[in-house]
């Protein structure tokens, strides 16, 4: 089978973290003996060979100035909030660009379909390329593309045109395939396929975390609670940081590594110090991805204090989740979106209401407490992605998406 995928963010160079689970989908796709190419926009840091892990990459180039390459890779949204107007003001060079690349490669090459990344913007032109081509049309969604479409109704009405072309539709939660049928989507086509991850890449690792440890200067005693994404506010690290006063009454050696990078740092560095906190927040910036699993491993619990922010925008299903089950972590994480989907409550972390520093303290000072029941829940989040949460097991859903599709 030959696919032709389209996205509009990518990891920019190996071991990049923006997006990876779309570099994830499409090797695996790839690993299952499909010929996958991967259109992408052009940016100034994108390092990528013509094909890399078994993928076919192709860029197009949509920008007549520097300047103006703002689209994708997370820079289209400021604060995952509201698109930048650089952003507006090249959308329709980069959907034209987008378009003709498509076209172009389907007039070379014959491919069985086309799986479009985020219904917008990248739907769009997947859709009339696939119209044009009469090709079926794969569209998976992410999170951003239906927040958007739910606060613009020009917008929703392309989500809907979309999703009503297409023949199957993705979502990493439940949450998002119900709001996306909200929109327009026809429900009988809609599909939950939960993000996953790679447990010979993320597993229990003590010696890397300890090292990593020594790296920052964190002593082998000190509890350390580990958090990482993009530094915007549906991540939710402010009402983990409201959290920590409480925590350090009962346990003052506590220390926060809170890591990555975005717009956000400024105001939650300073938010912690009015708290009185600031000491015991450590802020190492980006890690790169092959000390991620290190990272997580230098951590007693891993909390993912996700949130819906004030546009309505909200992870579907963070990677990071899934990374630190890999690693077997203990976990404390919102009940939101397609987190209580992977997560039940007790039996493979502990799930608070979002939003919520007295949940998060609550539950943070219960595994503190009981270093048996946090060890229990990290072994059994390991036990599930082995199971059910694997690349491999993802890819094989989507090839019987496929294939039902241009049977």
């Amino acid at each position: 089978m030959r696919v032709l995928m389209m996205a509009s963010s990518f990891p920019k160079y190996a071991g990049e973290m923006t997006a990876p689970f779309i570099e994830e989908i499409a090797v695996a796709v790839a690993a299952r003996g499909h010929e996958v190419h991967l259109v992408v926009p052009e940016h100034p840091e994108l390092r990528r060979e013509p094909i890399e892990r078994g993928v076919h990459i192709h860029r197009y180039a949509y920008a007549p100035h520097p300047r103006l390459r703002v689209w994708g890779y997370a820079a289209a949204l400021q604060n995952d909030v509201q698109m930048r107007f650089a952003a507006l003001a090249v959308a329709p060079l980069a959907l034209a660009a987008g378009w003709s690349c498509l076209r172009r490669l389907t007039a070379e090459l014959r491919f069985d379909l086309i799986h479009a990344h985020w219904a917008i913007p990248n739907g769009v032109p997947a859709w009339l390329v696939a119209l044009q081509r009469r090709l079926p049309l794969v569209v998976s969604t992410h999170g951003s593309d239906i927040s958007v479409a739910e606060r613009s109704a020009p917008v929703a009405l392309l989500t809907r045109l979309v999703l009503r072309y297409a023949q199957a539709v993705t979502a990493p939660s439940s949450d998002l395939t119900t709001r996306a049928a909200a929109i327009g989507g026809p429900p009988q086509r809609l599909h939950v396929l939960p993000y996953c991850v790679h447990p010979d890449e993320f597993y229990p690792d003590p010696a890397a975390g300890a090292r990593f440890r020594a790296d920052h200067g964190i002593d082998p005693a000190t509890p350390v609670l580990f958090s990482i994404g993009r530094m915007v506010e549906k991540k939710g690290f402010i009402y983990l940081i409201q959290a920590l006063p409480r925590l350090l009454e009962q346990y003052p050696a506590v220390r926060l590594l809170l890591a990555g990078y975005g717009p956000g740092r400024a105001e939650l560095e300073a938010a912690a110090a009015a708290l009185g906190v600031g000491h015991a927040v450590i802020f190492p910036g980006a890690v790169h991805r092959d000390q991620i699993n290190a990272a997580f491993n230098a951590a007693d619990i891993f909390v993912l204090p996700s949130v819906r922010d004030r546009s309505g925008n909200v992870d579907g299903l963070p990677n990071t989740l899934l990374e630190a089950m890999g690693a077997g972590r203990p976990l404390v994480a919102s009940r939101i979106a397609g987190v209580p989907g992977v997560i039940s409550d007790g039996q493979h972390g502990l799930l608070v209401p979002p939003a919520s520093p007295a949940g998060l303290s609550q539950a943070l000072l219960r595994l503190l407490a009981d270093p048996a029941l946090a060890a229990a829940l990290g072994r059994a989040a390991r036990q599930r992605v082995e199971a059910e949460l694997t690349w491999e097991r993802y890819a094989a859903r989507l090839e019987q998406l496929y294939t039902k599709e241009i049977s």
